[in-house]
């Protein structure tokens, strides 16, 4: 999770918690349950027995052994699951006011909204046309909002965004989480830690189960202890940027 704009060199993690064995079962302990598989692929392919590298290049295949590939008819296929939308946290305010901290991976960001929380964490501005593009390409955005009923009225009108997270995929086997941040004044709840969790476990609900992510040098403890390493089996992140 970012908490402001730093310089600090990024290190690219991944979740050894969630790595898969050859025999469709998590290789190590993860507190996350398997639930419908991503069914809107039109082949269906024999999972592969290979190691975190082979498997972050798509499917390797060791031994030489032959993969299995049989289309699928429309019947066999299983439905994507749906986003999800729930409340997280719900609190009363010493003034009475009801507060509810709404979860959702429904992707419902307005691009204003999200450029305010951008500037609230001190990142720097990007363009809105290319930040409205990373959330319409995304495979997935999930959202924290904050919904506040004042004491005796009905009616909600205040809703705000105060934290996000997206995620990028091939939509088979790999996604890589992007832009985690939280709205500073409500950071140290566990917020963060939750919006991580969620969205790992609906990644591996459609049967993506290698996640990483890039987290900046004072975070890296942060996702750590999600269960994430940097630089699994002497992986290193390698980074290309334009000389002018």
């Amino acid at each position: 999770m970012q908490t402001s704009s730093s310089s600090s060199s990024l290190c690219a993690i991944v979740p050894v918690d969630c790595i898969f064995n050859g025999s469709n079962q998590l290789a190590y302990p993860c507190s996350f349950n398997l639930g419908l598989l991503r069914g809107s692929r039109k082949l269906k392919i024999s999972r592969l027995k290979a190691g975190f590298w082979e498997s972050i290049r798509s499917g390797l295949i060791k031994n030489n052994s032959t993969q299995v590939i049989e289309p699928l008819s429309s019947s066999q296929e299983e439905e994507e699951p749906l986003p999800e939308e729930f409340v997280l946290v719900e609190k009363t305010l010493p003034d009475g006011t009801v507060e509810q901290i709404i979860f959702s991976s429904g992707g419902d960001v307005d691009v204003y909204d999200l450029q305010a929380l951008c500037d609230k964490v001190g990142w720097p501005r990007r363009p809105l046309s290319k930040l409205a593009a990373a959330l319409r390409n995304s495979y997935m955005v999930a959202t924290l909002h904050s919904v506040k009923k004042p004491a005796g009225e009905e009616v909600n009108n205040n809703k705000k965004l105060i934290g996000m997270a997206r995620a990028t995929s091939d939509h088979a086997f790999n996604a890589t989480i992007w832009d985690v941040l939280v709205d500073p004044s409500y950071q140290g709840q566990g917020l963060g830690k939750a919006l991580i969790e969620k969205i790992i476990r609906a990644l591996l609900q459609r049967d993506i189960g290698n996640i990483t992510l890039f987290a900046d040098s004072k975070v890296v403890d942060f996702y750590r202890n999600l269960g994430f390493e940097p630089d699994p089996e002497g992986i290193k992140g390698m980074f290309w940027y334009p000389r002018f």
